[in-house]
């Protein structure tokens, strides 16, 4: 008998704690019983707390956890919700003991989404672990892992989908593009607007300015304090021209009067002066793309920037001027990277770079691999993932546009101020995706393809009530990449995602930012295909 100790990281936020203890609470349960069958005690290192829930909430209290915690001890971290990996990280860094991270597979809240930035986050810091996920924690996959774990420390996964990027095998004409690409880069330079490093604790999405700066990448830190001053002084005819803009497109507001819960047009107008104020920010900083935090901080003085973000990313945007008139880069998406991920940032830039020179869609966005089942609706028949990120994605990627776009206030419990998505469902086509990640001091890429598949209405329905109603959703299928192959190589909660007009062009497109990637001293990988 052994007693194996269970962690839990949580929030940084209180409201979304408590919220979501009562399916955490369901999982950690699931997992004794089926722990104890195998002849061991789940323990928990640290207690459920009077506020009603059971997770490690800021880096202090989870630092003050392992110390009661013997270094040696097997050691699980269950996830049912999203967390903040550095709540656990100085405790893992130390710990010897092996450690194996848990999700429960359901779309309902982020577990899948939390234990892959976790994931993601001790790759980069060199801590060994183990990773399992399940349903219902009884079928053969989850029960075989655990058992392995249990006698071994290990969990060995299948990564056979996974090769080297063979720069030989290139034509001399995309090699001569990722040269000159790699080239333009080194030489002029490029500069990533960050809003605040670190966002949500993802210590994974960090890219040290040391391994930046030979590619030719540099960092402009910005306070968000200067994104909310200069959100103030945008005038309010110049807001509302850019919230007359996309209503001119077509775009669906769900409006309501209670702004407390519901979306108001007042919200809209100051996510439009957020826009501007991005958008002059950029251009005054010669950033090539900007990150904002998202959340901490800033949620507590405007709405979400959710739709700030989603309209930056589009080529055809509101336009914003500069004081002598002139529209700052007209035409062209301002490339921003969610939730301040300088690994989306980077691969953001490659990929538009990339993709204006072939002629293809440069309409690129971040979603977390949020989860995904099969098509209940009968329409298909191969398992279907629902990328989804936490807000918005660039209209060019819905079905319809602008037009079959619309807008939901963010929850209550994550912003106070409310705000508007950027909704859609992802229009279908062939997609290349891919990831940049951190491991051994160095960057790696992943890169495979995909396609984006069109569902019956009433199915894209039933995946979105599944998840977060407000947000947009990808149902991706991935070329030769397995759900489990998938999680077990993914080093991230993000995944990027582009189109390409057809499937000889993705090809052709994930090919050459393989060769870029690699042009840069990254690592690639291409995965199934």
């Amino acid at each position: 008998m052994t007693d194996i100790m269970l962690v839990a990281s949580g929030d940084l936020r209180e409201s979304a704690n408590t919220k979501c203890w009562p399916t955490q609470k369901a999982m950690e349960d699931k997992l004794a019983l089926v722990v104890a069958e195998m002849g061991h005690t789940l323990k928990r290192a640290h207690p459920v707390k009077p506020a009603g829930h059971g997770f490690i909430a800021t880096q202090r209290e989870g630092m003050d956890v392992f110390r009661t915690i013997d270094p040696n001890a097997p050691i699980i971290v269950a996830e049912a919700v999203w967390q903040y990996s550095y709540h656990v990280l100085p405790g893992l860094l130390a710990h010897k003991g092996p450690i194996l991270t848990v999700a429960n597979w359901s779309g309902q809240w982020p577990g899948l989404v939390g234990l892959l930035n976790l994931n993601g986050s001790l790759t980069k810091a060199g801590v060994p672990y183990a990773s399992l996920w399940s349903e219902t924690f009884d079928d053969d996959f989850f029960r075989e892992g655990l058992k392995s774990w249990l006698e071994t420390g290990t969990i060995v996964h299948d990564e056979s989908h996974v090769r080297p990027f063979d720069a030989a095998s290139l034509p001399a004409e995309l090699a001569g593009l990722a040269d000159e690409i790699a080239a333009d880069l080194a030489g002029n330079k490029i500069i990533l607007g960050v809003f605040d490093e670190g966002c949500m604790g993802m210590y994974n999405a960090i890219i040290p300015d040391e391994i930046l700066m030979p590619l030719g990448v540099f960092k402009e830190r910005l306070s968000q304090s200067a994104l909310y001053h200069a959100t103030k002084q945008v005038r309010d005819e110049e807001a509302r021209a850019a919230y007359q803009w996309m209503l001119d497109k077509g775009m669906t507001f769900h409006f309501g009067a209670d702004p407390k819960e519901e979306l108001t047009e007042d919200q809209v107008i100051d996510q439009c002066r957020m826009y501007i104020a991005a958008v002059r920010l950029a251009d005054f900083f010669g950033c090539e793309a900007i990150g904002i935090q998202y959340q901490q901080g800033l949620k507590d003085l405007l709405p979400a920037s959710d739709l700030v973000e989603g309209m930056l990313n589009n080529d055809d945007r509101p336009p914003v001027t500069r004081e002598d008139g002139s529209i700052i880069r007209d035409g062209r998406a301002i490339v921003h990277f969610n939730e301040v991920d300088e690994c989306a940032g980077l691969d953001a830039v490659l990929t538009n770079r990339l993709h204006r020179a072939l002629g293809q869609p440069v309409e690129t966005t971040l979603h977390d691999l949020r989860w995904g089942d099969a098509d209940k609706s009968g329409s298909r028949d191969d398992f279907i993932w629902v990328f989804e990120i936490s807000g918005a994605v660039p209209p060019a990627h819905h079905e319809g546009g602008w037009a079959g776009s619309e807008s939901y206030r963010q929850p209550a419990m994550f912003f106070p101020f409310g705000g508007g998505t950027l909704k859609g469902y992802a229009k279908p086509g062939e997609i290349v995706w891919s990831r940049i990640f951190l491991k051994d001091g160095a960057l790696h890429m992943d890169i495979g393809r995909g396609q984006a598949v069109k569902l019956p209405p009433e199915e894209c329905e039933r995946r979105s009530r599944a998840t977060d109603y407000p947000w947009p959703i990808m149902n991706a299928v991935l070329t030769g990449v397995s759900r489990d192959q998938m999680m077990a190589r993914h080093k991230a909660n993000h995944i990027q995602v582009a189109y390409a007009l057809s499937a000889a062009e993705a090809d052709k497109a994930m090919m050459a930012k393989a060769a870029l990637a690699a042009k840069m001293g990254m690592t690639v990988s291409v995965c199934g295909v």
